[in-house]
């Protein structure tokens, strides 16, 4: 384990769990990378063994250089989030990684009942595009430098993040 959480999370992140729970993941994640895709499942499997012992927070790290859309789903999410579905919008991003093309954003959009007229405004907005690069400079400033990078309880874990190694150190906390 090296490094710190450099911004603190708070009311502005994403949260998913309970408040008061003894174990914080935060994770930086970009939508269309093949590595976040496959620690996706193991989150869920991770939030349903330890239930409400787990707090998870989601920040935007699009690596915009080697994924071409992944910038373009983070705003998706973000806009979802202005029409309180980011997590639905997050889940649907990951299980359809190869589908990221704006009327892919669009249909997910729709599925989840989101005023479009809305969504489309919010996706391309300047708040939202400061609010992904807010969250990727947090992530840079905290040391993160690939995606999916977790911090556990605001210290970075480099450790396995495989389902048995990171729930039996999640579990040692």
């Amino acid at each position: 384990m090296q490094g710190k959480l450099i911004i603190p999370t708070g009311k502005r992140d994403h949260i998913l769990g309970d408040l008061g729970a003894p174990i914080e993941i935060v994770e930086y994640g970009d939508y269309q990378c093949p590595y976040c895709g496959m620690a996706y499942p193991i989150i869920k499997q991770l939030q349903s063994k330890l239930g409400k012992k787990l707090r998870l927070i989601f920040r935007n790290f699009p690596l915009s250089e080697v994924h071409e859309n992944a910038l373009n789903a983070a705003s998706a999410a973000e806009a979802a989030g202005k029409q309180g579905k980011f997590w639905e919008m997050h889940d649907i991003l990951y299980e359809n990684q190869e589908q990221l093309y704006q009327d892919d954003l669009e249909r997910y959009a729709i599925q989840l009942g989101l005023d479009m007229t809305e969504f489309k405004k919010d996706i391309s907005s300047k708040e939202i595009e400061n609010r992904i690069a807010s969250d990727f400079d947090s992530g840079a400033r905290s040391g993160v430098n690939g995606t999916p990078t977790f911090f556990v309880n605001g210290q970075r874990y480099d450790g396995d993040w495989e389902l048995g190694p990171f729930l039996n150190y999640l579990e040692s906390i």
